[in-house]
Parts: structure tokens; sequence; C-alpha cells
């Protein structure tokens, strides 16, 4: 009879996990309470426990550190869009309670917002030298996983003659980074015209008005306006 034997590396890779899980727990909560440009390192370390040290030895630098806990928010948005997707029957009605759900989701979770916005601000070639090639496939597939949901809603309905979207990969990453602008403008809450001209106005705006108007671009573009 064969038995199974554990290694010394297996109990060592678990307490590995399980520290970088708690130290991923902390910086998420860091993030919500404060947001993402007043959380430092030395605040993570202090709600761990550990001395900073410890996370540059989990993490190859704060950049890493961030792209990870932006994927544990991904995860959240993908099982998100996927209920609001499951909740509905025909592409349409599919696709506005998916792009309702990312707004709600991003209303509810403004850490988000900026920790995506950080990172889509630094090209590929230049994460790379800041983080790992695993934490950056995992960022990729967090991304990918949510976009999936949405280009699957613009196929459908293309296949239902509901839609006219020549490019919908092209279509759902658009609509991703357009939406993250419109709930950083649904955050800050003013919009910014004219009370005549050369004079700036600052109105305000709510974030359901915000919603509506990213579900109503999201239709007039899948519908090919």
């Amino acid at each position: 009879m064969s038995t199974t034997r554990t290694t010394p590396r297996q109990p060592a890779a678990a307490r590995r996990r399980a520290r970088e899980l708690e130290i991923l727990t902390a910086t998420r909560e860091l993030f919500d309470e404060t947001g993402v440009r007043d959380a430092q390192i030395e605040d993570i370390a202090r709600a761990v426990g550990v001395n900073r040290a410890i996370i540059y030895r989990h993490f190859s630098g704060k950049e890493e550190l961030f792209a990870l806990t932006l994927v544990s928010y991904l995860e959240d948005l993908e099982t998100e869009l996927a209920g609001a997707a499951a909740a509905r029957t025909t592409p349409p009605e599919q696709l506005v309670a998916v792009v309702e759900a990312f707004v709600d989701f991003g209303v509810a979770h403004p850490a988000f917002v900026d920790c995506a916005q950080t990172l889509m601000r630094r090209p590929g070639p230049e994460l790379l030298e800041e983080i790992s090639e695993s934490a950056l496939f995992r960022l990729g597939r967090g991304i990918a996983a949510c976009l999936a949901r949405l280009r699957d809603v613009l196929v459908a309905g293309n296949e239902a003659g509901d839609f006219r979207v020549e490019d919908p990969r092209l279509l759902a990453n658009h609509m991703y980074a357009s939406g993250l602008g419109a709930l950083q403008l649904a955050r800050v809450g003013m919009l910014v015209g004219e009370s005549s001209p050369g004079v700036p106005e600052i109105a305000p705006v709510s974030a359901d008005e915000v919603r509506r108007n990213v579900v109503a671009t999201a239709r007039a573009l899948a519908a090919g306006a």
C-alpha cells in the first residue's frame, strides 16, 4: 500500500501563501478605508503585524502589491457581472444589467477605480520592470475574465441581430476603460462647462446620472450608432 509523504516544502509553501493572502487582505481593507493614494507600505505592515521587510519578501514592490490587490477586486467584480448577466434573458437586457453592475461596483469600491486607473497608466513593458511575470499574468487574467462577461453579451447580441458590433473584444475593452473614467466622474460629482463663452462653470452630477449615461452610451455603441 502506497502512502503520501508530506515534504518539508509543502508546509513552507502553504505558510507563504497564507502570509501573502493576509497581506493582500490587509491592503484591500486599507484601500477601502483610506484610499489608494494614502496607503503606505508601513501602514500595511502594521496592519498585518510585521515589519516592511516581510512585505518585500513576498512582493517585489508597491506596484506588485497594488496589482495583486486589484486582482481581488476584479474577482469580485467578475462575480457581480456574471450574476447580472445570468439574471436576464435577452442580450440587450444583459448589456444593461452588466453595465449597471459595473458602475454600482465602482461606486461602492472607489479604491478599485483608483487602483485600476493607476496601473492602466503604465505600459506593459514598464509594468514588467516592477512586477513579476506571474503577478502580471494574474492581473491580465482578472481583467480578461471581467471583459469576457461583456464580450459574450456583445457576441450573443450580434448573433441575435440585436447588436452590430464589428469587434466585440475591442468594444469591451473600450467600455471598460471609458467606464473607469465615468466612475471617476461619479466620484468627483462635478461637471465642468461654460456659463458663457470663456467663463467656466461647475455643476453637480450624481452617480445615478452617470450610470444612466454609461448605460445609454453602451446601448448606442452596441447598436452600431
